[in-house]
């Protein structure tokens, strides 16, 4: 249901001012509902999914706190907000174990608000399954209009009315509104959305949309803001940032985007194999705030498999271009996505995929089991690979990871870590990451927090060190 407004001051307002408009028309309205109730309101927001999913939820608490809420951790919150994810079966799963539980909290508030926004929103069968068994869902938005999310709040808050808004596609890239970071000293910067790729297992360009660029000297503008309030590490964010069209190529966005003064360190995710360049290759070797870290999703290790989800690159292309890589930087990192149980893969298909653990050795991988995603080619797929049959396998994927990183290499070395944290289980550490994005926890004060710290790797536990700051 698409909710038309009743106040036709804005209707020729461009974006985003016209989504400013809202934010200060909302502002009053909370703070005449807080006067009316006698207290503070509250918001939650939770997140599932990947990076650009927190970017996104980060713009949604910017315009929260803007409007007059409150965070907090607490899912019995006056607003709450779930940001989905619809990568995997299993995540729109938890969903639906959440609004579960929400549906007793909203009966003991009645002026609760329940927003569900994000990838799985574009889904229109889960639409229906919100409409039918969810009512008391009050906001529902996808991944097109996110921008607009005071716009919907302001009609909810005006009208009493559920508000369901889902567009199929949206050319409008709005960027320019409040955002709450999570780390003060580090920040993502979105440079592209949507994808272009259609790998037959994944659901994001159905519901991302296709891909288009941002601006180069707007992407350059934020940087430059960032830096003046103390960001220091910036990672550029999109769905395959190596097809990045907006004027200029990945590589010369990344050489400008080098020559922002503040900032000291530039990651980026997620590359897509088939579209890397000797060209980001030699930037990445050539630039100092380059991080030496690179996320190269394998996905799997048999050319029949990759061929099958649309990889369009061969077992032996990707070791090429991974030798290519290690050439130019030795040191670097490399981390990597694998699926195990495509349809159709063979014991062959997987020992090819054990087989290019071994050979490229990547300092983590994240593993993933096959989730079968309504909509896509991959589902109505033959020889779906039997349950028992996966399970025999992943474990064997997780020893060759295990056994074939190299990460125990970095040990004795000193690194520069930025200090993000508390450890969470032990306060008299703090945590941090290395340029190769290896977690570090070491003795330390709260006040190292946000700085960058010299710290000796002693013990390396798996995918973590233990070190001592020098």
């Amino acid at each position: 249901m698409n909710t038309n407004l009743n106040d036709k001051s804005d209707e020729f307002l461009m974006e985003p001012d016209r989504q400013l408009h809202f934010i200060n028309t909302c502002k009053q309205l909370i703070f005449d509902k807080k006067a009316g109730l006698g207290r503070n309101l509250t918001y939650c927001v939770v997140t599932f999914g990947c990076q650009m999913n927190s970017h996104d939820s980060e713009k949604l608490k910017g315009i929260l706190d803007e409007i007059g809420y409150e965070e907090t951790e607490n899912e019995d919150a006056d607003l709450i907000i779930y940001n989905t994810c619809t990568i995997r079966e299993n995540a729109n799963l938890k969903l639906y174990g959440h609004l579960g539980h929400l549906k007793n909290l909203k009966q003991k508030n009645p002026e609760m608000i329940v927003c569900l926004c994000g990838c799985m929103m574009q889904e229109p069968h889960v639409i229906e399954t919100i409409k039918s068994k969810y009512r008391f869902v009050d906001i529902v938005f996808g991944t097109h209009n996110l921008y607009k999310f005071a716009e919907l709040v302001y009609t909810f808050l005006s009208t009493g009315k559920p508000v369901i808004e889902i567009l199929e596609k949206n050319d409008l890239i709005v960027e320019a509104l409040p955002k709450k970071r999570k780390y003060s000293f580090k920040s993502g910067i979105n440079i592209m959305f949507g994808c272009n790729n259609f790998c037959t297992y994944c659901i994001v360009p159905y519901v991302r949309g296709r891909e288009k660029s941002r601006k180069p000297e707007e992407i350059i503008a934020e940087a430059e803001a960032l830096a003046r309030v103390g960001v220091k590490e910036i990672m550029l964010l999109g769905q395959n940032v190596n097809s990045y069209d907006g004027g200029i190529s990945f590589p010369e966005l990344l050489r400008r985007v080098c020559k922002v003064d503040g900032i000291k360190r530039i990651r980026f995710m997620t590359s897509h194999p088939k579209d890397l360049s000797d060209e980001l290759i030699e930037v990445m070797a050539s630039e100092a705030k380059v991080c030496k870290h690179l996320h190269l999703p394998v996905q799997s290790g048999s050319t029949e498999i990759l061929t099958k989800m649309n990889r369009r690159y061969t077992k032996e292309s990707y070791l090429e271009l991974v030798d290519k890589i290690k050439k130019a930087m030795p040191d670097i990192s490399l981390t990597t996505d694998i699926i195990v149980g495509f349809p159709g893969e063979t014991e062959k298909d997987f020992e090819d995929t054990l087989d290019i653990v071994k050979k490229v050795g990547y300092d983590q991988a994240y593993t993933f089991i096959y989730s079968k995603r309504t909509g896509t080619p991959a589902a109505a797929m033959d020889n779906q690979v039997p349950d028992e049959v996966i399970k025999e396998r992943f474990p064997r994927l997780l020893k060759a990871v295990n056994e074939n990183n190299h990460i125990d290499r970095y040990k004795g070395q000193v690194k520069e870590v930025l200090v993000e944290e508390i450890n969470v289980q032990d306060n008299s550490l703090m945590t941090g990451r290395t340029e190769e994005s290896l977690t570090v926890h070491f003795k330390g004060d709260a006040d190292l927090i946000g700085q960058f710290v010299n710290v000796r790797l002693d013990e390396c536990k798996g995918f973590y060190f233990m070190g001592t700051r020098i």
